[in-house]
């Protein structure tokens, strides 16, 4: 039998939060065989008094959801508004009460609604949220602890469950530290990039029992595949439309959601064609791919956050001639159809643990506008809509690259011919990254952070690792302060090997 969730708050203010709430439980596979919500809005004409209607509901569920915000409510003639009549009803009747609190503060809030978020506080644990990817992620690990608790669920969701043998020892400092400069930059993270590991991901929801979940490894272990191994994803290119040995270009990328994202977009985007402007309008030559970056990412960004984790399947990255298919385990999950997913729909992820660190990294976008965004941008950049289909266990997404003509298409073959034999030439010293970083830097002289912005990367470690360092221990490029290598001042440029490897890549002098 379904538990009622009744869900606070009439005001306008928090209208939205209250629908994102009711499609997230109804939309969830696990919660919906539990749980049923109750929505004011939902409820058809009556000839009953309102206030009548709130306080019977609120007797009639098993928890009581409320949302506080920043108004407090009309109030009736006692003074007292409806949301915190219900909250009085709940605590007296002694349902399940959990708390939402929108905003970092309290500063700006109405004095009455100051007074019953302190009334709450003396009562219970509340919790803040900032938007509602926030509030499902915090919802979502509130109702699985209320499940277990009850009895109801004996095994938790995958993200939330602990992960077997691993420890808060397994958990890398600099990859929270990294985390928590960025969510502090890109969505206002109230904890600092010094907070202990253990206050990080409790605060994030990742531990259970106090040992790391399977989320936790996958967001910030040092080696995430010593515990899940198909965690990896595997990129491929191949030359023609089909699927076909030997593929040209085959890897697998290990580490974190963070770093498998970015390591798979720049493999795509090093594989596809791309043309470099001039530098009339800036100091920097504009590049423009043949895919839209962002297109991109947001479908790997998908993938890698919405796959069944159980499965023993990997996600597979995979780049034709006519179009980039993105495969991962598992299957939309139901209510969403193909068709919902071209309009504005609810954000339903399948692993909500790992969604929400990766919104407030802006690596991904809340209540489903990342799909809308991807289709947006590939019709702006003249392609066709990308594609969605289900095929066996695996949910595919498609991205279509521009048609080439008949000279383009026997041009490029000879290039490929050409690249491949001066690849063959280099291979064992200058890798497909290190390529693109020699690429950028031509004619240029530019500090770190520059050069990551010119070749649209946005994570740091898998910058230094895979293509700074590589750069410079071959001799490709090299430091204008060599004996301050740590300088804030520091930039690179290349050597004159660089700009010999660098040639060589261009017979025509022209940029691919």
């Amino acid at each position: 039998m379904s538990e009622r969730i009744f869900i606070s708050s009439v005001q306008k203010e928090l209208a939205a939060e209250r629908r994102a709430i009711r499609d997230f439980v109804r939309g969830d596979p696990l919660f919906r065989r539990f749980f049923d919500v109750f929505l004011f809005e939902d409820m058809p004409a009556s000839d009953r008094r309102a206030d009548d209607v709130y306080l019977d509901e609120v007797g009639s569920c098993a928890l009581y959801v409320g949302l506080f915000g920043q108004e407090y409510g009309k109030e009736d003639s006692d003074g007292v508004s409806p949301t915190e009549r219900e909250f009085g009803q709940a605590t007296a009747l002694g349902k399940t009460r959990l708390i939402f609190i929108k905003g970092p503060d309290d500063a700006g809030r109405h004095p009455k609604m100051g007074n019953l978020i302190r009334k709450a506080g003396s009562q219970l644990i509340r919790r803040r949220f900032t938007d509602i990817s926030d509030l499902n992620a915090a919802l979502y690990a509130s109702l699985v602890e209320h499940l277990e608790r009850t009895g109801r669920l004996r095994t938790k969701p995958f993200d939330a469950a602990a992960c077997p043998d691993a420890t808060l020892a397994d958990i890398a400092e600099e990859k929270l530290k990294w985390f928590l400069g960025l969510a502090r930059r890109e969505r206002q993270y109230p904890l600092r990039e010094d907070a202990p590991p253990s206050e990080v991901l409790a605060h994030l929801n990742l531990l259970d029992a106090g040992q790391p979940s399977h989320a936790a490894v996958l967001l910030f272990a040092r080696q995430p595949q010593k515990f899940l191994l198909t965690s990896e994803v595997k990129c491929m290119r191949f030359h023609g439309t089909e699927v076909r040995k030997p593929i040209p270009s085959y890897q697998i990328y290990r580490g974190t959601v963070f770093e498998l994202v970015d390591q798979a977009v720049d493999f795509v985007m090093s594989k596809i064609d791309r043309a470099v402007g001039t530098r009339a309008l800036g100091p920097q030559a504009p590049v423009e791919y043949e895919l839209p970056r962002e297109a991109v990412a947001e479908a790997i960004v998908n993938a890698v956050a919405h796959r069944d984790y159980t499965s023993n399947a990997s996600v597979q990255v995979m780049l034709f001639a006519d179009r980039l298919e993105v495969w991962n385990p598992g299957e939309l999950p139901p209510p969403l159809t193909f068709e919902q997913l071209r309009v504005p729909h609810a954000s339903i992820p399948r692993n909500p643990l790992i969604a929400e660190p990766l919104f407030l990294a802006r690596y991904a976008e809340k209540a489903g506008s990342g799909i809308l965004d991807m289709i947006a941008r590939c019709q702006q950049a003249g392609l066709p809509s990308p594609q969605f289909r289900q095929e066996g266990g695996q949910f595919i997404q498609t991205l279509w690259r521009p048609k080439p003509v008949a000279t383009e298409q026997v041009k490029g073959q000879v290039t490929e011919q050409v690249t491949e034999q001066v690849t063959e030439q280099v291979t064992e010293q200058v890798t497909e990254q290190v390529g693109r970083l020699v690429t950028a830097l031509q004619g240029q002289t530019l500090i770190g952070t520059e050069i990551m912005e010119s070749m649209g990367l946005a994570h740091r470690p898998t910058f230094l690792y895979s293509y700074l360092q590589p750069a410079l221990s071959v001799g490709l490029i090299e430091m204008t302060i060599p004996d301050k290598p740590t300088s804030r001042l520091q930039k690179y440029r290349l050597t004159a090997k660089g700009c010999a490897w660098l040639a060589r890549q261009k017979p025509n002098g022209g940029a691919k």
